[in-house]
């Protein structure tokens, strides 16, 4: 087991883990499960952020890069308790569909966060990023300041993918723009590169969740923006 936890892939001279490897490939994987509203994601993403935990606290696990992002680490943990309550939303809702007569119901309908989403996202973002950039700063994070903003979007990001709403990949979009400097630099080059294909991925996963968007206000009230003409081609 030791030697399964240690196991390294050399890269271009680089040692990579292959755990950081297969962690961000239940990632991707978590990541096209919840572009299809399966639920299946929200499992398969615990996986990948129970693997990555140990991944990004490099110094504490003496990683290759053996640098600490504890943004990065402690997102891992919020996912997770992030991730079992969208999972629990998920599996109500597709049982409500089906006890309704649609076995073919999804998991969730996809929607506008609305005003009152927005000022939980934008109140959220700014105080979570000010805050946690010292706590980083404090605990001698690499990069406190990107490492904060990261923590904080993937955490705003994973709530809107529970709640329904279709501004959880613009977020993720926000994140990875700031995400793929700082792994490259850190030298978390398998990270990175994933960072660059879910970018494709959420853009990709925005556009679908976009055409499929609900004209009626969510059962738990929040309120939708009003809808724009579709330009995306059918």
């Amino acid at each position: 087991m030791h030697w399964l936890f240690d196991a390294t892939w050399t890269i271009a001279g680089n040692d990579i883990l292959w755990r950081e490897i297969v962690g961000n490939g239940f990632g991707l994987a978590s990541a096209v499960g919840g572009m299809r509203r399966r639920v299946w994601a929200w499992p398969v993403g615990i996986a990948g952020n129970v693997l990555l935990f140990t991944v990004f606290l490099g110094g504490v696990f003496h990683t290759p890069q053996a640098r600490d992002l504890y943004g990065q680490a402690g997102r891992q943990v919020f996912f997770v308790a992030v991730s079992v309550y969208g999972w629990v939303r998920w599996r109500q809702a597709r049982a409500e569909g089906r006890a309704q007569g649609n076995r073919d119901a999804p998991a969730v309908v996809p929607h506008w966060a609305g005003r009152r989403g927005w000022i939980q996202l934008v109140s959220i973002g700014v105080v979570g990023t000010v805050a946690f950039a010292y706590i980083f700063q404090a605990l001698g994070s690499w990069g406190p300041w990107a490492d904060a903003w990261i923590f904080t979007g993937s955490f705003l990001a994973t709530y809107g993918m529970a709640r329904g709403w279709i501004e959880f990949w613009l977020i993720w979009i926000a994140v990875d723009a700031v995400g793929v400097p700082l792994l490259f630099a850190a030298g978390y080059y398998p990270s990175a590169v994933l960072y660059l294909v879910y970018a494709g991925v959420v853009i990709w996963g925005f556009a679908v969740w976009w055409r499929q968007r609900d004209r009626a206000r969510p059962a738990d009230g929040d309120r939708e923006l009003p809808r724009q003409p579709l330009l995306l081609a059918e």
